[in-house]
């Protein structure tokens, strides 16, 4: 049984609570607005363009260079919501909404997160490899980087992609258009926009193409590669909730079984005479060792009361 007859999700609208896709593409769109805001006062204040490229940007964007990114690790995530062109930003995320909206319709958006994030991861690794192993780009890869969520797009349109094949788009148009022929759209145009003086991103984008067939594949088989980011994000998250509710299984311990120090409930049954005469006349009888646990603790406590 393939993941689609797996999972049941109720339905998404874009801009719903809790839509992971927005939250996305709102990130994206603030921190590429920050450092245009930031550019644009570099420009007025009549300050070269190039001193931006060294001084903000470039603690935003992934660098190609190991020695430079161990002093700004932080890029491994930064580079992939940073976009130095606006036009970039625009097209990739058009490009996401199509896609993304697909994956968290069938999956859900804890399952959007962790593969865009893997598709970013994945892009930048590669793209690192790419810098200095090939020796026509090793002696460049101090003036190199990476940025925008081109690998992260890559990663959601091929996991659409696997994950619904038969999936139309425009049904109107002659019975809709496949999906994997806008994705064929979307990769020509995304690779034919790579810049030749950069070609790493090349393997970039292959590698976030990968991660997304894998993603699905191993969806399909039962494992879930992004539930462990989803539950260090609740936990993360929760330390700052006072309100958050206890799972029920501590919520049934604390309540039935914690009992804070204290004895637990003792039956103990009433004390009149003619209960008392009937044990001593068993005792009589069968002995002192055919008595029960409550008649024995009967007689001590008879015993106490009359001392």
């Amino acid at each position: 049984m393939g993941v689609l007859e797996q999972t049941k999700t109720r339905k998404v609208f874009f801009g719903a609570d809790n839509d992971a896709l927005v939250r996305i593409i709102i990130i994206n769109i603030l921190i590429t607005a920050i450092l245009f805001f930031i550019r644009s006062v570099y420009q007025l204040s009549d300050i070269d363009i190039s001193r931006f490229q060294s001084e903000i940007a470039g603690w935003f964007v992934l660098p190609a260079s190991v020695t430079k990114w161990i002093t700004r690790p932080w890029t491994l995530i930064t580079y992939m919501f940073s976009h130095i062109d606006i036009w970039s930003l625009i097209a990739n995320m058009l490009w996401l909404w199509a896609f993304g909206f697909i994956i968290q319709s069938l999956f859900g958006g804890r399952r959007l997160v962790p593969l865009y994030l893997y598709g970013g991861f994945a892009g930048a690794v590669m793209y690192m490899l790419c810098s200095n192993i090939f020796p026509s780009l090793a002696g460049h890869a101090s003036e190199m980087s990476l940025s925008g969520a081109n690998t992260c797009v890559m990663a959601v349109a091929v996991a659409a992609t696997v994950a619904a094949p038969g999936y139309r788009i425009f049904p109107m148009l002659n019975g809709g258009i496949p999906l994997w022929v806008l994705t064929i759209i979307y990769a020509v145009i995304s690779f034919a926009g790579t810049s030749f003086a950069n070609p790493a991103v090349y393997g970039a984008e292959l590698a976030g193409a990968a991660i997304g067939f894998l993603f699905v594949n191993r969806l399909n088989v039962g494992y879930d590669m992004g539930k462990w980011m989803n539950r260090l994000y609740d936990w993360f998250f929760d330390l700052f909730n006072p309100d958050k509710n206890a799972p029920p299984e501590l919520t049934r311990r604390r309540i039935f079984y914690d009992t804070h120090g204290k004895p637990p409930f003792e039956k103990k049954p009433n004390l009149n005479q003619e209960r008392i005469d009937e044990i001593l006349d068993k005792i009589n009888r069968s002995g002192y060792k055919s008595l029960s646990y409550d008649e024995k603790e009967i007689l001590r406590r008879a015993s106490e009361e009359e001392i």
